[in-house]
């Protein structure tokens, strides 16, 4: 039964909407906001950005050329399935339209490394199609220095960056210089460290590298060369022979019978002097880890133990006695390590010739290389070498030997760092300045394990279920009228019609959710009944559901688990059926200490929300689809864009009823309404999101213990045997260029070599498929390399509903080494910053929940809504300052650019509720007041209605750095609908469906929404959402028409982020809006 039956839709609109010259385009009054007439200060003047032509030669529909099956086929390596038509994400890459030299990283024998990364979120290398433009001269701006004396930024006891021997301007690099293959995606390695000691100055030795033989300075008019293959950041040869410098003018080196290095002309140390000068580092840093040389022995366990054997006069094979320091390389910047190598086992001459091209946003006074010793209980600072930001803030490299110094004295004799590092500015890097990109030379996401799939369609979903009538009707620019997808309907029918394969993957799987409720002509089974059914007509039926490790059935003992997600109870009812249910933990990797083990087993979860089928593809033939995005198929997540929060507890809801923030009896108390955003993928990119599951199911299923005996592997298809289901290359061909309706789509996850199998063992053949490096472990984290890239690439506005949204914890003011490092936060403040520069409007909005679910007073939910408030307070002092910088802060506040919101909803009340009691509990608050919050679980972000990226990952540190919460999402455009196609605001499907959400939260339709950016948008959303609020809080019960409401904290002038007043804790259920530091672990809540 339709639960909008009781009452008329919100919108009446089944019409053709007027035209657009109608500031009212809809019926409905808009009387109950304020006008947006006056302002009160004025709007300045700015310069509207216009986005570059669009220089291809198309002058009508786009000719893509899609890539042969043979160059299209994924990685699948150690999988004992062959999937011949399947592509390969490593190989999809096209020509980079990135200029550089032409020259190559040190040729140099290296041993073979054991696979033994260090550290939790790393940047390995990746490939990007990125261009640089030629240097001007990089200015050093005012706003780009911080003070001279920050806590990020150590004082006392540093090692100084000082060349041994470094190669001279115009020279090879070290006879073969390393190749700068700029990727964008080389995530961020978020985890603590204790800060370098601070650099130690040495009398009377000044250091430059822009003077004498030791210069190195990058011209970036001097033409290069087209680097038009996949990269690597390994050298892809290995000399037998230490590498010589190529004039015989310069120093060679040669080792003694010690070991210790010698120069042939007479070395000198050349250190830096300390620099506290902090700058803002944003661009991308171009680093290569080379070796390192006569590093000491720290293994002092394995020593003491051979000294032991040795005094016994026993023999021992030698093992014992070569046991030596385990090292790696980690790089930091403010804090935060951006990078790290791989572990190389038992060698103080280690040779890694790793490559790094990092994004930074960092405000840094150093970049600093810590050489660490990996042990079995941890690791140990041998030493480090720390650059000045201010020595590579002009864009010269850097280069050479260093000495690897600890308490600013050498670790040992001898030992040193070779190493390079260049920065390139956002200003040099012009694949960011256009947007979504033009043409066909655009290849996405670059440096990501999946490439960008060209063709196929998406429909873009809101809510589990959009009811007709419920929306506005939308036209979309070929007068087609925007179709409201009805999620669970379209999975409902997907699942019915499979005829050879359904996969489906949760954080939660619930056998009693009913998908389809408002169709009579339906039968309303269980989704566990349809799935049994289908199996039962011979479909494969597999599920792969997280396994909550506080939920356990042993012996008839049943506990239902701390996250309630019904994974033994699912388990159980499909025990005897021909479906396959595998539950599967969330564990660490055998190398992890046990500490580490037990915090990945018990705080992260798989996270990912797939559903995969067959369907019909026309002349007897299959192919793949898939629906992937933040809707679980468990209780609590079935709602519509009305979110009724009481007339649905007798109907639709009266079997699913969800609201974990109240405890004990919750008998007629409101329900937690539920926003999401999901999507469904036809197209070659679905083959993807099959890959993915596929490469967890043999992860999981892998036999171990008493399952040993068990097939799993046997039950996924080999569907390259099966002739009617289409090969991802004929999904291709099928769709047609020229169509404006066509995709593009690229699949992105947060994931580790713990979680997939496939991943290779040797970790250089591992970042040649942009794969980055971590401890014991290999990491794809495209998610967060896609967040970013979207970001900095964006030219008007950016939209976001998350969950969550905490991060760039290395610039708040307070606790800024808890390890949220993720970039996200700080790139949208920089990017408002850049159009605030150039006089140019931008405007961000971001909506999330009121609280994060379940109690608002717990100390979970208190510490998160704490580390919240610290990241809005970073990101509203950056925009602050910035508006001091260009003398604007009179005209405009940081709310003018970058705003918060919530939802909620409130219902009159219908008489019904004269017995909601006095009782002064959450819950009977709730009642009488007849209020209560929307629980946005959505994880999407619109960029410029040109891209948008939507799918399972929170914008927290869980669900980007890829060694917590497993993720999955996908990030697409439709080339048609691009402002570098049009030369205007794109008015394809995913214009439609921000407008289409926008009417939902705000519950009319403005042509102010048409331009999100300009400052009478925002200044419009922002007062709505403003009375939005003062409704629900009211005393007075009211029906809301609107959701949308501004989040409940004050922002004033200055950026300050402070206690609303009056509002000092969330209406009925309590807990402090801005939260509280409450004792409790980090990794839970960041």
């Amino acid at each position: 039964m339709d639960n909008n039956k009781s009452s008329s839709p919100r919108y009446p609109y089944n019409t053709a909407p007027p035209s657009s010259t109608n500031n009212q385009p809809y019926s409905g009054s808009i009387s109950a906001y304020p006008p947006p007439g006056s302002v009160p200060y004025p709007y300045p003047q700015y310069i509207h950005y216009h986005p570059p032509l669009y220089t291809t030669q198309h002058s009508g529909h786009l000719n893509y050329h899609y890539p042969p099956e043979s160059a299209l086929r994924p990685h699948q390596n150690n999988i004992p399935l062959d999937y011949s038509n399947y592509p390969s994400p490593s190989h999809v890459i096209g020509p980079s339209p990135y200029i550089f030299h032409a020259y190559h990283p040190p040729q140099i024998s290296s041993p073979r490394p054991f696979i033994q990364q260090q550290g939790s979120f790393k940047y390995g290398s990746s490939q990007s199609p990125l261009e640089r433009q030629p240097s001007k001269g990089h200015n050093q701006s005012p706003s780009l220095q911080h003070q001279d004396s920050l806590s990020s930024v150590s004082s006392t006891g540093a090692s100084s960056l000082a060349p041994v021997n470094s190669c001279v301007a115009n020279s090879d690099h070290c006879k073969n210089e390393p190749s700068l293959d700029d990727h964008l995606s080389n995530g961020h390695l978020y985890d603590n460290h204790p800060p370098a000691p601070a650099l130690a100055a040495v009398p009377n030795v000044t250091a430059t590298y822009h003077l004498g033989p030791r210069a190195v300075v990058t011209n970036y008019n001097v033409q290069g060369t087209i680097y038009g293959h996949p990269n690597s950041s390994f050298s892809k040869s290995e000399a037998s022979s230490v590498v010589q410098f190529e004039s015989s003018s310069k120093p060679t080196h040669s080792r003694t019978s010690s070991g210790e290095l010698q120069n042939n002309w007479g070395m000198q140390v050349m250190p830096f002097m300390p620099s506290k000068k902090v700058l803002l580092l944003h661009g991308n840093l171009d680093i290569w880890v080379c070796e390192a040389r006569n590093l000491p022995n720290l293994d002092m366990f394995h020593k003491t133990i051979g000294d032991m054997f040795n005094k016994m006069g026993t023999k021992i094979d030698g093992n014992l006695g070569n046991m030596t320091s385990d090292p790696y390389v980690s790089i930091t910047v403010a804090g935060a390590v951006i990078g790290r190598t791989y572990v190389i086992n038992n060698n103080e001459n280690p040779v890694w010739m790793q490559h790094f091209n990092v994004p930074v946003a960092h405000y840094a006074a150093e970049v600093q290389f810590l050489v660490k010793d990996n042990d079995m209980v941890g690791s140990q600072l041998i030493g480090t070498v720390a650059v000045p930001v201010d020595h590579i803030y002009g864009g010269g490299k850097i280069e050479g030997f260093f000495p690897i110094l600890n308490n600013g004295k050498p670790c040992k004799a001898g030992a040193v760092l070779r190493l390079s590092i260049q920065y390139y500015p956002m200003v040099q890097l012009s694949f960011y300045h256009h947007g979504v990109g033009a043409g066909p030379e655009y290849y996405g996401v670059p440096g990501t394990y999946f490439p960008l799939r060209m063709g196929g369609s998406v429909t873009l979903y809101q809510d589990a279920h959009v009811p007709d009538g419920c929306l506005p009707n939308l036209k979309l620019e070929n007068g087609m009228q925007h179709v409201h997808g009805k999620c669970w309907r379209d999975i409902f029918d997907a699942i019915c019609q499979a005829r050879r394969l359904i996969y489906i993957t949760g954080w939660s799987v619930w056998h009693k959710v009913r998908l389809v409720r408002d169709d009579d002509s339906v039968e309303s089974s269980s989704l566990g009944e349809l799935l049994k059914s289908k199996s039962q007509e011979g479909v494969r039926v597999l599920l792969l559901v997280w396994d909550d490790p506080t939920s356990r059935s042993i012996l008839g003992y049943k506990t239902d688990g701390v996250m309630q997600t019904h994974d033994e109870e699912t388990r159980r009812f499909f025990k005897h059926s021909s479906v396959q249910v595998l539950l599967c933990p969330r564990v660490a990797g055998k190398r992890h200490s046990w500490a580490k083990q037990r915090e990945v087993g018990v705080i992260y979860t798989h996270h990912q929300k797939t559903v995969i089928v067959d369907a019909d593809a026309g002349n007897n033939r299959r192919k793949i689809i898939a629906f992937v995005g933040g809707l679980d198929l468990c209780d609590g997540r079935y709602d519509t864009p009305e979110h009724p929060i009481f007339r649905t507890l007798q109907t639709v809801h009266s079997d699913d009823y969800h609201n974990p923030t109240y405890t004990g009896s919750t008998t007629g108390y409101p329900r937690e309404p539920w926003h999401d955003l999901h999507c469904k993928i036809d197209g070659p990119a679905a083959y993807d999101v099959l890959t993915n599951f596929e490469e967890r199911w043999l992860k999981a299923s892998k036999p171990h213990g008493i399952r040993k005996s068990k097939k799993y592997d046997d039950s996924l298809l080999r569907i390259e045997r099966m002739a009617e289901i289409l090969g991802i290359s004929e999904t291709s061909s099928t769709s047609s260029s020229t169509d404006p309706d066509n995709w593009h789509v690229q699949i992105l996850r947060s994931i580790d070599s713990n979680s997939v199998k496939g991943f290779p063992k040797d970790p250089k053949e591992a970042t040649m498929k942009n794969l980055v490096c971590g401890k014991n472990v290999l990491i794809d984290m495209s998610i967060h390399t896609a967040y970013v890239k979207a970001i900095r690439a964006a030219q008007h506005f950016i939209y976001i509903e998350n969950q969550y949204f905490i991060g760039s914890s290395y610039n708040w003011s307070q606790y800024n080494d808890v390890g949220a490092n993720n970039l996200i936060p700080m790139e949208i403040a920089l990017k408002i910053c850049e159009k605030i520069r150039a006089h140019q409007r931008f405007a961000a909005y971001i909506v999330i929940p009121m609280w994060p679910e379940g109690d608002p007073t717990g100390a979970a939910t208190q510490r998160i809504l704490f580390w919240q408030h610290k990241t809005m307070q970073m990101m509203y002092e950056t925009i602050y300052k910035c508006l001091v910088e260009v003398g604007l802060e009179d005209a405009f506040s940081p709310q003018d650019y970058l705003n918060f919101f919530c939802l909620g909803n409130r219902e009159a009340d219908e008489g019904e509720n004269e017995n909601a009691g006095a009782a002064n509990t959450p819950q009977a608050l709730s009642r009488k007041y007849r209020r209560f919050m929307i629980y946005v679980h959505s994880k999407g972000m619109i960029v410029d209605d040109e891209y948008v990226i939507l799918g399972s990952a929170n914008i927290n540190q869980r669900s980007l750095e890829g060694t917590r919460d497993t993720e999955i999402a996908m990030g697409a455009y439709q080339p048609h609908h691009t402002w570098a196609r049009k030369q205007s605001s794109p008015s394809g499907q995913i214009y439609r469906y921000r407008m289409s959400l926008w009417a939902e939260h705000l519950g009319v339709v403005d042509d102010y929404f048409t331009r999100p950016e300009t400052l009478e948008c925002v200044r419009r959303v922002r007062s709505m959402g403003e009375a939005n609020w003062k409704q629900f809080a009211s005393d007075e019960v009211t029906e809301m028409r609107g959701h949308l409401l501004k989040y409940p904290v004050e922002v004033d002038r200055r950026g300050k982020v402070k206690n609303l007043p009056g509002f000092e804790e969330f209406p009925d259920v309590g807990g402090d809006i801005i939260g509280s530091f409450l004792a409790i672990q980090e990794n839970l809540t960041i």
